[in-house]
């Protein structure tokens, strides 16, 4: 396995490559800080306002898949890409400033992120953020991988692979086209639903800074492992055989309409796009070969005979010794001309797709850069919706106390089917000790009885305080509410209106998680609050259903988060700590007596 690398400083090798898409495409500028290349702003006095003001697509992930996607930046694909550090996600404030302070949001932002928990989550908590604060903002995300079937992915659904490069092509050519945000986010859909992909590799990759993966993981020589993901990720199987027999293998994965567990898209007798994709290590020499042999066995056994061929490197594994291959149906867009082809064929000018960039480019000099965080933060405006702030401060601070005594319970919970942090992070996020969190920001910045105010005045607190996959869910439900709370009529606050407000952001938050109740997380409490309060109105009826069903998690097996790889009986004698955790809040925001049976009682 190739361990040798003239960059062995992770950290180093991302700002420095960074760095070189600056020198190569005189379009683009970093924001080294937050590691986001983007379009460099149109001089206002010579571009056309249509292009000044288009559709920004921003879009990003974890280095080491160059050029995705920091490579695309550019006229005629994306406005900007956010990177992470080597496989793993971008922060939601590096995402969030890319949003609301790197691009030209007038036309609005579409989002377009790979299906991964880490992305999903703070992309989307991001795109919440940006639209708490009044933007017109869309996310896709992009699962092509059939590498890994139903019955496995389950509720995570497919991996998201080189095929999303698709997406963003179209979906920059049609932004540049001067398309709405709405027409630009539905064919951007449209493109991924018509999408499957498909990898396999000879080795497994060699992290820079880390070590080499164990030597009894190597794959046996000769041997191939189709469906091998991008991050290293397990596929489907591991075979000894040589090129024809492997491609045939992959084709099967992708067309074969009896494969129940893969059988993801009919092509049909339809135009297809083909591309194949260098996963960083295969010489060009031998993606020739490679090529030859996929257009000739996809002609000859299934008579597809693609209306375009792309073969190159857009997407890499680092320097993973495969490849992969994609299949896009071409289908009406419903938006007319142009297609989904000229999309394709439309001009670009990045360094990660097959365009020069033009003479006048590099003559004009072009030295604009986009600084500061002026456009990041947007002060809530009042909104109107009222509610008493004497009466709201101490239902939150009697629930925040309560989270805080229940602190020792939640952590015993969590220390059985969990690591042990659940309750220690609810505790940060409600007193704060290396930040300030809510009870310091209340008693800092009382409420002003405007509910939008007020809530989005808490949602940075919760982000800074809070970290991991519950602080990211709990920051995206609270955006969502702040957002849906503004759209409401002036007036009282009343607990069906709460509700109605509270059922928005539920949705919002279905958007980044699978998780549903009877999954065994904090939503198995959070819903059933949420329709208690919006048939009663009365919020101790809806706390004690949130009670209710957190208890009722007891016995019940996770399928979702780190309980699925714990093992064990312990599901079997404690609730989930999220779930409890929760409960705690609903409760102590009810006022309920102490001494009641249920979460942080005694």
């Amino acid at each position: 396995m190739p361990s040798k690398h003239f960059i062995d400083d992770p950290a180093r090798l991302v700002s420095s490559a960074l760095h070189a898409l600056t020198l190569t495409n005189p379009n683009v500028a970093v924001d080294a800080a937050n590691k986001i290349v983007y379009r460099r702003p149109a001089d206002p006095h010579h571009a056309p306002r249509q292009q000044r003001h288009q559709v920004s697509v921003l879009s990003g992930g974890g280095s080491g898949h160059e050029p995705s996607f920091a490579g695309m930046v550019g006229p005629g694909m994306l406005a900007a890409a956010v990177a992470g550090t080597i496989f793993a996600s971008p922060s939601a404030e590096q995402v969030r400033t890319g949003i609301m302070a790197r691009v030209d949001a007038e036309g609005g932002v579409l989002v377009v992120v790979m299906n991964y928990t880490g992305d999903v989550l703070n992309f989307g908590m991001a795109v919440e953020k940006a639209r708490a604060a009044g933007m017109a903002v869309e996310m896709v995300v992009v699962g092509d991988d059939v590498g890994v079937g139903r019955a496995k992915a389950g509720k995570v659904g497919r991996r998201g692979i080189a095929g999303t490069v698709l997406v963003l092509k179209i979906a920059g050519a049609l932004a540049a086209a001067g398309r709405p945000l709405d027409e630009v986010a539905r064919v951007a859909r449209l493109t991924a639903a018509n999408l499957v992909s498909v990898g396999a590799s000879l080795e497994r990759v060699h992290v820079p800074g880390r070590a080499a993966d164990a030597a009894e993981d190597e794959l046996a020589p000769g041997a191939v492992e189709i469906g091998m993901g991008i991050h290293n990720e397990p596929g489907s199987g591991r075979a000894r055989m040589d090129l024809p027999q492997l491609v045939d293998a992959m084709l099967a994965q992708l067309l074969d309409a009896g494969d129940a567990d893969r059988a993801f898209l009919d092509v049909g007798s339809g135009e297809v796009v083909l591309l194949i994709n260098n996963l960083g290590g295969v010489s060009a020499l031998e993606m020739g070969g490679i090529t030859s042999e996929v257009v000739s066995r996809l002609g000859g056994r299934y008579g597809i005979r693609p209306v375009r061929i792309l073969s190159g490197t857009f997407m890499t594994s680092l320097n993973g010794l495969g490849f992969s291959v994609s299949l896009l149906n071409v289908v009406d867009t419903g938006v007319g001309a142009p297609g989904m082809v000229e999309l394709l064929d439309a001009p670009s000018e990045v360094t990660g797709w097959a365009a020069p960039i033009r003479k006048t480019t590099w003559e004009a000099l072009n030295a604009a850069t986009r600084t500061g965080d002026a456009g990041a933060r947007r002060e809530v405006k009042p909104s109107g919706l009222r509610m008493d702030p004497a009466a709201a401060t101490a239902a939150l601070t009697g629930a925040l106390e309560r989270v805080i005594a229940a602190e020792p319970e939640v952590t015993r919970f969590d220390t059985v089917v969990g690591d042990g942090d659940c309750g220690i992070g609810l505790k940060r996020g409600a007193e704060g000790k290396a930040a300030p969190a809510i009870l310091k920001h209340l008693d800092q910045k009382p409420l002003t009885g405007d509910a939008v105010v007020d809530v989005a005045s808490i949602v940075p607190v919760v982000e800074n305080a809070m970290d991991g996959t519950s602080g990211a869910l709990y920051a995206i439900f609270l955006n969502a509410l702040v957002h849906a709370l503004r759209v409401l009529s002036p007036g009282d606050a009343t607990p069906q209106l709460w509700a109605h407000a509270l059922e928005q952001g539920c949705d919002a938050l279905s958007k980044y998680t699978p998780a549903r109740p009877g999954d065994r997380t904090l939503v198995d409490a959070l819903y059933p609050f949420v329709e208690v309060l919006g048939k009663t109105g009365d919020v101790g009826e809806a706390a004690e259903a949130a009670r209710s069903a957190a208890d009722g998690t007891r016995g019940m097996q996770a399928s979702l988060g780190r309980t699925v790889y714990v093992g064990g009986s312990g599901y079997e004698e404690v609730p989930d700590p999220g779930a409890w955790g929760l409960a705690c809040l609903f409760l102590g925001l009810a006022g309920a007596k102490a001494n009641r049976r249920g979460p942080g009682g005694d």
